[in-house]
């Protein structure tokens, strides 16, 4: 499904490139990612999108690409699925702001980053001990 010269690293890169600026934007008041936008969020959510984006961002360098969009992948199905069935624990009691939009876009990149993460094979470590 991915090419080669779509790897795990550079699918990161772009990934957490994505988050870091969505999470920037959450703090500049505009009509789609703001606290009055069509994606509600807060400073909690933005918060969230950056540390997202920074650990997406540093996982080609600790060789761990596929193991965080998985990860990243497993985490936004999870908040998907309690978005819809229970928005009060989703938003940790209110603490990350979310509106219904935001649940159907987390069950989209749930969709997409599972496809992604789940068709690359995962990374092998190469220690001295196997040498």
């Amino acid at each position: 499904m991915i090419e080669s010269r779509w790897n795990a690293d550079f699918i990161a890169t772009i990934l957490g490139v994505v988050f870091v600026a969505v999470g920037l934007l959450g703090f500049i008041p505009n009509p789609i990612v703001s606290d009055g936008g069509y994606f509600h969020v807060n400073a909690a959510h933005n918060f969230v999108h950056l540390i997202s984006g920074a650990l997406l961002l540093l996982s080609p360098y600790f060789g761990v690409p596929v193991l965080m969009i998985r990860t990243v992948a497993i985490v936004y199905t999870a908040i998907a699925i309690l978005g819809f069935l229970a928005p009060n624990v989703a938003e940790f009691g209110g603490l990350v702001e979310m509106n219904h939009a935001d649940h159907w876009l987390h069950a989209f990149l749930a969709v997409v980053l599972l496809a992604i993460g789940f068709t690359k094979p995962m990374e092998r470590s190469v220690t001295t001990a196997h040498m």
